[in-house]
Order: structure tokens, then sequence, then C-alpha cells
């Protein structure tokens, strides 16, 4: 997400780094193109306004003017102010020993796959929740929720069938909750195509009843200024204690993200970033900052790394790169480990200054192509590439349906990659003659 609106800001500070000095009519200059920019992206215009005025208040301050790099000092300006603006650090849920959640949020937002989701992070963060499906408005909602929380061994109370009093559930699903030796209770409520009455009175009533520790709104970042409108009736009504970004590898404008905080006042606590259970993060906006003004994110991608990566796989691995013996099988693991951390281009977001080798600087289908043809080796010639002659790469080729070409370009460049290991200085160089990650080379 914030593709559009990240390559904006980066020619537009590009140009300021190439002034000496910085006066006033350079800035005026800059923010109109950065207004341009959020208002291009969705961002509500009042807060385009008012973070314009921010940025420029302290752009023509003193320090920054008489500065040795006012183009850098008026970066950090920026990143500091869509910090304050995403909602400056991160804010955490609010449970205690025990703790509901309430999940709320129109249809399509995805706010059933994110019930699951929560569930599935708190899960993994040491907790014991609970699913509690509520939602008696959308067909075949109760057996989606009931799939994904087989998917990731969470129990789920499931309301009879045909039940149609949700406060007759809720009331049902509270006393199943207490046999269920859990500390968390997430409630899946109903959504409608719009935000009506009927909704706004049952979820009410649902939420007198449940008394939640958290009432978290889930939105869609691609529906723009409406997800904005969306959220501000959803905290008129039920008091929204955080918010939920879901499909932020979706979207390229990303504007809802920079207005709800600042609209609402409440928090964006979480981001789905995938159609997977693990697709979810914590949202941190520091981060978000960063990654929108093309400074990466090397915290996350830390993280990312930590969690699907054994140590002592990473220390076996580097040890045979230092010793020269990195071999196909080699290369298919550290492929498969890396498919783990989620999609290539998100990860490449993460990368200070990698953010413009996305596509079509990499393409994800050429990567799976990739994979395809190591696959299509055996283990005895993924240990030893040598031995692939003629005959073998055409097999491999019609294996992984590819060509002969391509099979001799990703050996090729893994020859060259085995050469280079030795020498890390000259690794910029075979990335270049790479073409950024794509191993199959350009035709």
């Amino acid at each position: 997400m914030f593709s559009r609106l990240s390559d904006k800001l980066q020619d537009v500070f590009k140009d300021l780094r190439g002034h000496g000095r910085i006066s006033e009519s350079n800035v005026d200059a800059a923010l109109r193109e950065v207004r341009l920019a959020l208002l291009e992206a969705d961002v509500h215009f009042k807060v385009a306004k008012d973070f314009i005025a921010r940025v420029k208040e302290k752009a023509l301050g003193e320090e920054v003017l008489r500065s040795v790099t006012p183009g850098q000092q008026i970066v950090k300006i920026f990143h500091d102010e869509l910090s304050a603006l995403l909602g400056g650090g991160a804010a955490p849920l609010n449970l205690g020993p025990q703790a509901r959640i309430l999940v709320v949020g129109l249809n399509g937002a995805g706010k059933t796959t994110t019930c699951a989701k929560l569930a599935a992070w708190l899960k993994k963060n040491g907790r014991t929740p609970v699913l509690i499906a509520c939602d008696l408005q959308r067909p075949a909602a109760v057996e989606q929720l009931a799939t994904l929380a087989a998917q990731i061994g969470v129990p789920m109370y499931r309301p009879p069938a045909g039940e149609k009093n949700v406060l007759r559930v809720v009331r049902d699903g509270m006393a199943w909750a207490k046999d269920q030796g859990h500390n968390v209770e997430i409630y899946d409520t109903a959504g409608r195509q719009d935000l009506d009455d009927e909704l706004i009175d049952e979820l009410r009533k649902v939420k007198d009843l449940v008394q939640p520790n958290e009432s978290l709104l889930v939105c869609d970042a691609a529906t723009g200024q409406q997800a904005v409108g969306v959220a501000e009736k959803f905290h008129g009504a039920v008091g929204v204690t955080g918010l939920i970004l879901t499909k932020l590898d979706g979207d390229a404008r990303g504007g809802a993200a920079l207005s709800l905080r600042e609209v609402t006042g409440q928090p964006v606590k979480f981001a789905g970033t995938g159609e997977k259970v693990d697709a979810f993060e914590v949202f941190h906006p520091d981060r978000m900052a960063g990654r929108i003004l093309g400074m990466g994110d090397v915290v996350s991608l830390v993280e990312k790394a930590a969690a699907n990566f054994e140590v002592e796989d990473a220390a076996r691995m580097e040890a045979r790169l230092r010793g020269g013996n990195f071999d196909l099988n080699d290369f298919l693991e550290q492929f498969k480990m890396l498919r783990k951390m989620g999609p290539l281009e998100n990860l490449l977001g993460l990368i200070p200054g990698m953010d413009k080798m996305k596509s079509p600087g990499v393409d994800e289908k050429q990567m799976r192509r990739v994979e395809a043809i190591v696959l299509s080796m055996t283990p005895g010639e993924r240990a030893r590439p040598d031995v692939l002659n003629a005959r073998r790469r055409q097999r491999i080729a019609r294996g992984s349906g590819t060509t002969v070409t391509e099979v001799n370009n990703l050996l090729l460049r893994f020859s060259d990659m085995r050469k280079l290991m030795k020498k890390p200085g000259k690794l910029k160089k075979m990335m270049a003659r790479a073409g950024g990650m794509g191993m199959l080379g350009r035709n």
C-alpha cells in the first residue's frame, strides 16, 4: 500500500535535497506537491490541510533554514508528523487477566477473517482466546468462522441452526465461554452493506450485554473516504476503542490509514497484510511512516525473520555460505524460509531503498518459476549442479513448465552467486546483472 503516495513524496524530497539552501518558496512549492499527493491518495481533505500546516510551521523554523542539510531536516519533520498523524506509538490492547473483545464492521471489510487472525495472534502471544459467532445476518458467516477456528485450533461457540435472536446467542456464548478455560473472548458481530439504524441499535444492545474491554472496528483500507465516514458512525454508535485496517497489501493509495486516527481520535491497533491467517501485525505508526517515506522498516523485517527462522538453521546456513558449500538444496531451503515471511513485494518495502525494486523489477510469478525449476531437479542434481547436461536440463524444463533457456539462466546466475559468496564486494554487481532478485534474467 501507499505506493503512489510514497513515490510522489520521495520525488519531492529528492528535489528538496538538491537545494543547498531552503527558502520559503522552496518549501511552499514542495508542500503544494505533497498536498496534491495526499488528496490523490484519498486522505481526508481536512486531515491533509492540517498536516501541511503543521509541517510548514516546523519546516520554516530557524533551525531548519540554517541547517547544513535542510532537505534532510524536512524529511525528518515529515517522518515525525506522519508518525503523529498515524497515532504516535503502537497502541496495545487493553486486556487484563480476563477480557472481552467486540469486533464490528460492515460486510466485506474482512471482519470474520480478522476475528480469526486476532485469535491466532493472541494465541501466538500466550493468551487462550475463544471465538463466539454472533453474525446471524450474513449467510455462511458462522460456517466461515468455524472453518477458520478449526484451522488455528481455537474453540468457537456455534449458535443453533436457525437462531435469529442475537442477544440470546450472546448470552449463551458468554455462558459457554466460562467452561472453556480461556482468558479472551472475541465476539464476531453482524454487519450490513451500509450502517443503518437497525444495525446500530443491535450493536448497542450487544455492547451493553458484553461490556467489552475493547470494541474494535474493522475497516477496509481500499474503500478510502468511505472508511472514514463508517469509522465516525461506528464510533458514535458503540464507542470504538481501536481500529483494524484490512487489505493494506492491496490498496495503492492508503489514504484511509492516514485519516482514521485524526478523524476518530482512536488508534489503529492492527493491520491485515494478506489473505493468510498469519498475515496480521501490530500497527506501528513510526514504522509505517518510514515505509511511506521510502526509509524501509528494518525492525519489522528482523521481527519477521526471527519469527520464521530457527537460529540453528541460520547458523548452519551461514557456515555453508562462508565455506563456499552453498548448493541448490540450500537455495531451495532459503527460498522457502523467505516465502514464510510473506510476499516478496511486501518484504522489499521493509528494506531501506529497496521499495523501488518492486514490479516490474521483481516479479512474484518469476520467483515461482525459479522455485519450480529447482523443485524439478533431483536432490543429487541440486547438490551437484555441474552434472546437469543438456538432456537433464530439457527434462527439468519440461517438469517445471519453463524453457531450457530459463533453466540455463538460473544455473548461470547461481554459479555467479556461488563465486561471489567469497567476494561480498561484487555482490551488488551480480544483483544488477540478475535484474534485482530475478534469477531467471531477461531475454
